[in-house]
């Protein structure tokens, strides 16, 4: 079940990670988040990122409306890591 959701189509990078880092911090291990985004370098930078922290990449795919293209907006699902997987990623 998503409990969090972030919205950072407006922001551009390193902001964009920022935030999505800021709400993983806020967030319970196992908790699930949806997290907006648009452009080709948050696109790339923050499920990169996400996976790189320890946490789960879920999904990541163009909004339901939209064809697939980089400057479109997607849709990140994560899971935020539980102390025991973090830990096992370094």
């Amino acid at each position: 079940m998503v409990k969090h959701f972030l919205d950072i189509t407006g922001d551009t990078c390193p902001l964009t990670f920022v935030k999505t880092k800021l709400l993983l911090e806020g967030m319970v291990a196992g908790d699930i988040a949806v997290v907006r985004l648009k452009g080709a370098e948050p696109l790339g930078n923050v499920p990169r990122s996400v996976r790189e922290h320890g946490h789960e990449v879920i999904s990541l795919e163009a909004e339901k409306s939209q064809a697939p293209s980089e400057d479109n907006v997607h849709v990140l699902t994560l899971r935020k890591a539980t102390d025991q997987s973090f830990n096992n990623t370094e």
